[in-house]
């Protein structure tokens, strides 16, 4: 059967599913809707954490810039899996006990504050964009290849399908969706991986084979070796040496760990377990889960960049084989003969080279360029639908409780019923897939980097205010809500003047001491905390409830009753 065919198949049983457990699952309290009635089991949570973890970033995208940055590609493996451990470890178990669902709960509560309840709530529901958008743009990118349709197309279907189960469920229907969805996007990962590890180095395990020497058939040595040599001949970067500067690797990889940590999709997660300790179980059970794919992805990387090189670097564009003219269909892979010798020159030199990646393709094209059996090259494109919609109904489902609960609830119209807050939640994800989709159709960037501007988001507006109202009881609603702002504006500013306003000025030379848009958001966290502690200084303590709720937190039990 063809690839299409085997996609049609794939596509139309998984998503079958999600739908299915949808609707069993439905929503029928906001309880339900927001937090799957706190009833979740540790082992569900865990994977439905990693699902909603594991976005089209990490799917899709992150492996891709991998394998044409090299080495410096690592800081999205150390940033996020560095993230992850800092949110189970440091601020989750303490959140769970405090007892609030939502950050903007968390803040409003803990600075006593309306006005820092409302600056959260658009911080959340900026955030959540931001980062939904990249789901969007990854779930179009799928379908535009495998179902041979326009990318707008293949946006409006994702847009269509997560909208269905994130309003029929609400989180009760999303989490069990999600633990389905984590088996489909973990096994469609690791099969091509092992398969294409076993074909280029004999070995079945890919973080084994992604340090092992190639197989003849693959000009032998050492696969890192003969990536570093490849690279080298066509006037590309050594494969396994950095370009980017220390202070920008640095600064990215601690944003995407401080914005991990302030993720409020992620955060939500442990509020679906029953009590504290189960909430740590859950975060255990995810780092597990997590940690099989960011392993392998590297070995992936590595993988697709050395079959690309040996399947288009100087090849006569007329015998191409059949991937290569079913993804330049998409727009996605694009040829230019600057030289007119009919032959595909894949070099280093950007005056001279001739063929245009996008990095997004790379998993996705990996299985095709291998030439793995068809029904495993849908399999990838089932997993990777899996991966981008998870997480957007997690998402969606932020920028819903956001809206109904934390702005109109809690804030302007607390007599409305629960039925009413319930209809007001899903009217909002249907606004925000609408939003979404758009953006999703006009991409300002890769996935993972759109989804790298979420995370330097959440480090600039949401890392500080949570770290310091956990373990700095003279924090007060004052000094919160001037670290929010001047955080997350100035994150916010310097993205959009960069990448919007003079994306010329875009590299090394005219960002601020050599720091990407990327990276920003930890200069963005440290002028929050900076500006945090220095107003708290000079403006009265909280109330002494206040203060006693925070030494509460700490101390072993259960949630705070408030």
């Amino acid at each position: 059967m063809s690839v299409q065919i085997w996609t049609f198949i794939f596509v139309f049983v998984t998503f079958g599913l999600y739908i299915g457990i949808a609707i069993k699952s439905r929503a029928g309290s906001t309880s339900d809707f927001y937090v799957a009635g706190g009833g979740v089991p540790p082992l569900a949570n865990g994977m439905a954490t990693a699902a909603d973890w594991m976005s089209a970033a990490s799917f899709i995208s992150m492996a891709g810039l991998i394998s044409f940055l090299g080495r410096d590609g690592t800081f999205y493996l150390m940033g996020w899996t560095g993230g992850y451990v800092l949110l189970a470890l440091l601020l989750a178990p303490y959140l769970r006990k405090f007892g609030k669902f939502t950050v903007p709960d968390f803040i409003g509560d803990r600075y006593y504050s309306k006005t820092a309840r409302l600056i959260a709530v658009f911080c959340a529901i900026t955030i959540s964009f931001v980062y939904v958008c990249g789901q969007m743009q990854g779930a179009g990118i799928v379908f535009s290849r495998f179902l041979e349709v326009d990318i707008t197309t293949g946006v409006i279907i994702g847009m269509t399908i997560v909208f269905f189960y994130a309003v029929m469920g609400g989180m009760k229907g999303i989490t069990y969706t999600q633990v389905a969805q984590y088996c489909v996007l973990i096994f469609a990962f690791m099969v091509p991986a092992i398969f294409i590890s076993i074909l280029m180095t004999g070995v079945p395990i890919p973080q084994i084979g992604f340090g092992s020497e190639l197989t003849q058939d693959f000009g032998g040595g050492y696969l890192l070796d003969r990536l570093d040599g490849m690279s080298q001949e066509l006037g590309f970067a050594t494969y396994t040496e950095g370009q980017r500067s220390t202070q920008d690797v640095f600064f990215i990889t601690a944003a995407l760990m401080f914005g991990t940590a302030g993720l409020p999709h992620v955060i939500i997660r442990f509020f679906t377990v029953p009590n504290v300790r189960d909430a740590r179980r859950s975060a255990g059970y995810a780092l597990i889960f997590i940690a099989i794919l960011y392993t392998t992805a590297p070995a992936v990387a590595a993988f697709a960049k050395t079959n690309l090189i040996n399947t288009v670097s100087n090849v006569e564009y007329t015998s191409v084989p059949e991937w290569f003219t079913k993804w330049e269909a998409t727009n996605l892979i694009s040829f230019t003969d600057k030289n007119n010798d009919g032959r595909i020159q894949y070099l280093g030199n950007a005056e001279e080279n001739e063929l245009e990646v996008n990095r997004d393709i790379m998993v996705l094209a990996n299985p095709e360029i291998a030439g793995l059996p068809n029904w495993v090259v849908a399999l990838v494109a089932a997993g990777a639908l899996a991966a981008a919609l998870s997480t957007a109904a997690g998402l969606l489902l932020v920028i819903s409780t956001a809206v109904a609960h934390d702005l109109l609830k809690r804030s302007f119209i607390p007599e409305i019923t629960e039925r009413q807050e319930l209809l007001y939640a899903r009217i909002s994800i249907f606004i925000a897939v609408l939003i979404a989709g758009y953006v999703g159709i006009n991409p300002p960037a890769y996935v993972a980097q759109v989804v790298a501007y979420a995370f330097g988001l959440a480090a600039a507006s949401f890392f500080p205010a949570i770290v310091l109202g956990i373990f700095n009881k003279r924090m007060n609603k004052e000094g919160a809500i001037a670290g929010m702002l001047a955080g997350f504006l100035f994150t916010a500013g310097y993205i959009i003047y960069f990448k919007t306003l003079n994306p010329a000025l875009d590299n090394a030379n005219g960002w601020l001491f050599g720091i990407s848009p990327e990276g920003i958001g930890t200069f963005g966290t440290i002028a929050n905390m900076l500006v945090a502690y220095a107003v708290s200084k000079f403006s009265p303590e909280p109330p002494d409830a206040v203060q006693t709720i925070v030494e509460n937190i700490r101390l072993p039990g259960e949630a705070i009753r408030q």
